[in-house]
């Protein structure tokens, strides 16, 4: 049997595609003074954020194809590569046709249609994996939201409620309530009084150098 020669061309320009999600703007975060953050970092901490939650909803019973949520995730947003991001004021405003963007995006590639019912499903948000996607996406701007407050910004304070109420799993709401409450540094920073922060630095768990 004679193997289909292969076009890479497309691949290659898809994958620019998504190199320029990492200078694109989440465009609302203007709206709290300096802090920035790209398509591609929101979309990266959203797919560990998904992979979270859907293992989270297994352990509490529910039936969850995890890697459905990974994809949803993965390419939920993608189609701003090309329709750029809308905050929730330019919305009011303006509206983007992503799928029309995803559907160009994906041409050529053997994969295309699963990217386009990824985006699909995940902005329906009618089966357990789109839901939990759109928790994760909801999750990720928490994260976001309590590193602004922690860097001395009160104003994010004021648009944590709404995003909260927008949560549907009951271990997005859970894991909320600890984003929330968890200091963002937390996660290296926790014992405050490890004689480390002192002495530390190159050397000093060497046994030789106590």
């Amino acid at each position: 049997m004679e193997q289909k020669e292969i076009d890479f061309k497309p691949y290659a320009k898809f994958l620019y595609e998504v190199g320029a999600l990492a200078q694109t703007a989440r465009t609302g975060f203007r709206h709290l003074g300096n802090w920035r953050q790209s398509v591609s970092e929101h979309l990266c901490r959203t797919a560990y954020i998904g992979f979270v939650l859907a293992h989270l909803e297994q352990e509490r019973g529910e039936t969850v194809n995890v890697g459905q949520v990974l994809e949803n995730c993965l390419f939920h947003d993608l189609g701003e590569a090309r329709a750029t991001d809308l905050d929730y004021v330019s919305q009011k405003y303006s509206q983007t046709d992503e799928l029309a963007a995803i559907k160009d995006a994906v041409k050529g590639l053997a994969f295309g249609d699963r990217i386009i019912r990824a985006f699909m499903e995940a902005e329906e948000k009618s089966t357990p994996e789109s839901i939990i996607t759109k928790d994760a996406d909801n999750i990720e701007l928490l994260c976001s939201l309590r590193e602004i407050i922690d860097n001395g910004n009160k104003q994010a304070e004021s648009w944590i409620a709404p995003i909260v109420k927008r949560l549907r799993t009951e271990s997005a709401k859970k894991l909320a309530t600890e984003v929330l409450t968890t200091s963002s540094d937390e996660w290296w920073y926790e014992n405050k009084e490890d004689s480390y922060w002192v002495k530390g630095g190159k050397g000093h768990n060497d046994i030789n150098n106590p």
